[in-house]
């Protein structure tokens, strides 16, 4: 990155995130890629989907369920929630409501992620 900004690497947890580390590792295995360009491509992917939800989403979802813990360490919110019910709404759709036995919401400070605090957590721990 050349402006010297750092960014939170936990959407490299998702399904997406996921696959293109698979990917990506399966491509240094095969010594297509150095390790130095898969590094790069990660952290283009932390920038660019860190980007496009804070710029793309305008559609707004409301969470209600039971809050089973909660900590804060290093600037960090972790949120376990039981029973959660998500209700999706936004301009060009209906209203929709989606449920799940148990999510982990985190929530970093708005802004870059601080150096040596970028990674550990994870948006799709669900443990």
């Amino acid at each position: 990155m050349s402006s010297g900004q750092s960014y939170y690497e936990f959407y490299r947890g998702s399904s997406i995130g996921t696959a293109l580390t698979d990917a990506l590792d399966e491509l240094i295995t095969q010594g297509d890629i150095p390790p130095q360009l898969a590094m790069r491509v990660l952290q283009q992917f932390d920038k660019s989907l860190t980007e496009c939800l804070q710029k793309g989403v305008k559609n707004k979802t409301t969470v209600k369920g039971h809050l089973a813990t909660y900590r804060l360490c290093d600037d960090v919110w972790t949120f376990v929630i039981k029973d959660p019910q998500f209700k999706m709404e936004g301009a060009g759709i209906a209203a929709e409501t989606v449920t799940a036995p148990k999510i982990k919401i985190v929530a970093c400070k708005s802004g870059d992620a601080p150096e040596g605090k970028k990674s550990g957590a994870k948006s799709n721990d669900f443990n």
